[in-house]
């Protein structure tokens, strides 16, 4: 090949490369939903890792009441292989699905009541690399690690608030659920040490939300049969899979994937949760973590739904007491309008458990009772 040739050629791949990587676009309107959408949505990728070759994908969507001021939050969806999409239309979004037959066309779009957008600004990160519309340009990539993906989120923030400078006061939190409960207590560690070894401005980092967390894999399986002995589960109707057709029939309409400014050819078919995504499952257990960012000071809320089977509170209340440290507040009962939401203890660690009444492993099953604790805690209210 001449030399002019493959000049040429490595050029246009440049071009390529830059109008793809890092790149940003603010969402009006979506497919499935009436009208202009009724809050501040932004889609893109931020490339991390050698060469940026992974780029990662995310929904962000400012708050509601004061974006300059109110917190902003990472969400992680479990799996892993769980898209963060996931989270954002079925549990603390803004959208919804409209639950209706199935006839064809692109599934309907709602608003909510129960959205923590409403007080809080969310980064919906898919991750990791091969989850949701993440993709990357290598297919030799080295499988994805928990401890990898701790560096690789961590790397995402900092490039993300590079690119929006005027969140990097906001209070910041890391959050999510079910496995990401293993790797969010590393991400925070990472952040920290961030903030004091190598990088500046500071993230200004306040702490952590997890829900349902996956935590120690002995710690939390071995206490399914002691939960379920004598336990009423959640009934079949709540187990139905109809509601999460709905999200794979929304995102893999080339409409929508037009309108979201995913990069054609990178992603096949859409799945909530590909549990084929590749990753190294090197965390055994998140508790040396919790432990960690706990001497730091940084706040955290701990949530359990009380009839979630999958991680059962009562592991949950184990790892938390094995921590060793003093109660502020005993059991109680944290209550909405004069009933019972579930209970609640606050440790010397500035940690909050509670549970969620009739809850199960995601915040679907209560969104408004979930939502309202957030508020109050993300506030510094008791709950």
């Amino acid at each position: 090949m001449s030399s002019w040739i493959f000049k040429l050629l490595l050029t246009q791949l440049f071009l390529v490369l830059i109008q793809h990587a890092d790149s940003s676009s603010i969402i009006r309107y979506l497919p499935g939903f009436e009208g202009p959408l009724p809050f501040e949505l932004e889609t893109g990728y931020i490339g991390v890792g050698e060469a940026e070759e992974d780029q990662m994908f995310y929904y962000f969507i400012k708050s509601e009441r004061n974006p300059k001021e109110d917190p902003l939050l990472v969400w992680l969806t479990g799996g892993p292989g769980c898209s963060s999409f996931s989270g954002l239309v079925y549990e603390n979004g803004p959208l919804a699905f409209k639950v209706e037959p199935y006839n064809g066309s692109i599934p309907s779009l709602v608003s909510t009541t129960y959205s923590w957008t409403k007080v809080a600004n969310i980064i919906y990160l898919d991750q990791p690399v091969g989850t949701g519309f993440s993709y990357s340009r290598n297919p030799l990539a080295d499988i994805p690690s928990d401890t990898g993906s701790a560096k690789r989120v961590h790397e995402f923030v900092r490039k993300w608030l590079d690119k929006h400078p005027e969140y990097f006061s906001n209070p910041f939190y890391v959050t999510g659920n079910s496995y990401s409960g293993k790797v969010i207590p590393s991400i925070v560690q990472e952040i920290s040490n961030g903030n004091y070894i190598c990088c500046k401005p500071q993230i200004n980092l306040q702490g952590y939300v997890l829900g349902n967390p996956l935590t120690d894999y002995d710690l939390d399986f071995n206490s399914r049969i002691q939960f379920a002995h004598g336990m009423a589960l959640i009934s079949d109707e709540l187990n139905e899979t109809y509601r999460y057709l709905l999200s794979e029939y929304w995102a893999n309409n080339e409409s929508v994937r037009r309108a979201l400014k995913v990069v054609k050819g990178t992603k096949g078919k859409w799945e909530r949760c590909d549990y084929n995504v590749r990753c190294n499952k090197d965390i055994i257990s998140s508790i040396p973590y919790h432990m960690n960012i706990s001497i730091k000071g940084y706040r955290s809320l701990i949530l359990s739904g009380d009839h979630d089977m999958t991680i059962p509170f009562v592991s949950t209340q184990d790892w938390i007491r094995s921590l060793n440290y003093s109660i502020i507040e005993k059991w109680r009962p944290w209550m909405i309008n004069n009933q019972v939401a579930g209970y609640t203890k606050t440790y010397a660690n500035r940690m909050t458990f509670a549970t969620v009444k009739g809850g199960g492993h995601t915040l679907e099953y209560k969104p408004e009772e979930s939502s309202i604790m957030f508020k109050r805690w993300i506030s510094g209210q008791p709950l």
